[in-house]
């Protein structure tokens, strides 16, 4: 049938402004797209460990055959949920199907009409979008800027104070934002969150499994998780299998499983995702200190950073320690022209355009892994740093 003439005129603008997205296969590039950081999607032990457990239980079937509060809740999930609570160090979790799921269902559920969440301007589309399904009023503050928080919270303090009382102030962040690799001063925004008396919820995606000597995440690296009131953890990413939770307090956790729709209205993860998230879990928890994927990670984005540097082309890059090195290359053409160039020679690094990140700020993102060998890096970036020069000299 054909296309609504709205609908396509809106794909002809994506074709014709070169960001139209297609689906593609990599499997055959060396890695450095996936947020697979520390390699467990392929860990051969996890799915070990993850067919051990489900035996354990005597657990066979394929499917959680509903909602959670239907027939869905299996055994494997208050396990798991205990599992991650004393692992992330929180009274308890609740476990949803994605971090998408787990960011519509607290923001379409949590803050209330009259309330207000104060936002960072580079915050997940996912958490934008359950703002959007709101009946709170949002504002946004710059990104990483502990004094635009504090103008927004200060204003909203004045006006509680001039009679609009009775409104609870949400401000939300990332502990690693997915498009620049940076992280915002989280004490700083706490501490503000405190003196103005506000909740602050934090999404570690990004960080979790990644940051800290098991992966705990930025809120436990510096102390903050008897103080921050909530946090999304997700498992799509280091964790390499699928899912969320978001780690609260125990009120908190029984008012989502009350009202959070994303949590109500949809059929659980089947019994082996809840299996490999515990073996995923179990595997960081063991006694290694630090975590030997972990450790390979890190001295990972200390070599990358460190032959950036040595090429000469870190003003090109956003400052990250993270699993995320991001080189902003305006221009949506030529942006994807490297990214073409690096796939032709085996790498694969996927070109981030607008509307994802504004225009005049595309970029090239580099995501790092604990599998990914020192000699794969070095000749990634001499590769990357010798297309930049001759581009160069031609425009010279």
């Amino acid at each position: 049938m054909k296309l609504p003439h709205k609908l396509h005129k809106k794909l002809i603008a994506r074709e014709a402004n070169k960001t139209l997205r297609t689906l593609k296969s990599s499997e055959d590039l060396i890695d450095f797209s996936s947020n697979d950081y520390l390699g467990f999607s392929k860990n051969g032990l996890l799915s070990e460990k993850a067919s051990q457990i489900l035996q354990e239980y005597g657990i066979h079937s394929q499917g959680a055959t509903g909602s959670r509060l239907l027939s869905g809740n299996h055994a494997l999930y208050p396990i798991a949920e205990n599992t991650i609570a004393r692992f992330h160090e929180s009274e308890t979790a609740l476990i949803f199907n994605s971090g998408y799921d787990a960011n519509i269902g607290f923001f379409q559920s949590v803050p209330q009409r009259g309330d207000v969440i104060l936002y960072d301007e580079y915050i997940h589309a996912s958490i934008r979008d359950g703002i959007t399904m709101s009946h709170a009023k949002a504002f946004k503050f710059s990104h990483n800027h502990l004094s635009s928080l504090e103008k927004l919270l200060s204003k909203q303090k004045r006006e509680m104070s001039e009679g609009q009382g009775g409104k609870e102030i949400y401000v939300v962040t990332e502990s690693v934002f997915s498009m620049d690799g940076d992280s915002p001063d989280l004490l700083g925004i706490q501490t503000l969150c405190e003196a103005y008396n506000a909740h602050l919820i934090v999404d570690e995606a990004h960080a979790t499994g990644v940051i800290g000597t098991y992966g705990q995440g930025l809120v436990q690296m510096i102390g903050l998780e008897k103080r921050v009131f909530a946090r999304i953890v997700t498992f799509g990413k280091a964790m390499g299998t699928h899912g969320a939770a978001i780690v609260c307090s125990k009120e908190l956790r029984t008012y989502l499983i009350n009202f959070a729709r994303s949590l109500i209205y949809t059929t659980a993860l089947p019994p082996h995702t809840i299996a490999t998230i515990l073996a995923a879990y179990n595997y960081l928890s063991e006694d290694q200190t630090p975590h030997s994927a972990i450790k390979e990670l890190q001295k990972n984005i200390q070599t990358f950073r460190e032959v950036v540097t040595s090429l000469g082309i870190q003003s090109s890059f956003i400052e990250s320690t993270s699993a995320i090195q991001c080189m902003i290359i305006p221009g949506v053409e030529r942006v994807k022209t490297l990214s073409r160039k690096l796939t032709q020679h085996g790498y694969n690094i996927q070109p981030i355009l607008s509307p994802t990140v504004p225009q005049g700020q595309e970029r090239l993102r580099f995501c790092l892994h604990s599998f990914t060998t020192e000699v794969e890096i070095t000749q990634l970036l001499t590769t990357l740093a010798t297309f930049i020069n001759l581009k160069q000299h031609h425009e010279g």
